[in-house]
């Protein structure tokens, strides 16, 4: 997968991300989410930087791709734990942007 390519998936993945926090505001039980929101939080941060460095063209990223993948199936893993759409969207999108990642290092 190219960078490009790349940089999309985890443009994709930060929105989704954004998205489900804040969603996840607007539950009932919102001490129940507190974990998902975190999760989510992080996970769109650390796409958002891995982003930044790949638009300036910076090599050595292997170390944040890796640990992309790593946040991706966390949050993958706390965003599934709800049945709400947000949060099933948001897995989807972290199980894609974990994917693209493990193939952009191949």
């Amino acid at each position: 997968m190219g960078r490009e390519n790349l940089m999309n998936v985890l443009g994709n993945c930060v929105k989704a991300c954004n998205f489900s926090a804040n969603a996840c505001l607007n539950q009932n039980d919102i001490q129940g989410m507190v974990d998902c929101m975190r999760a989510t939080h992080v996970c769109a941060e650390v796409c958002s930087a891995l982003i930044q460095l790949l638009g300036m063209d910076y090599d050595d990223v292997t170390d944040l791709v890796e640990y992309c993948i790593k946040v991706c199936n966390a949050c993958t893993e706390e965003c599934d734990k709800h049945a709400y759409e947000h949060c099933q969207k948001c897995a989807a999108a972290c199980r894609e942007c974990a994917a693209a990642c493990s193939n952009y290092l191949k």
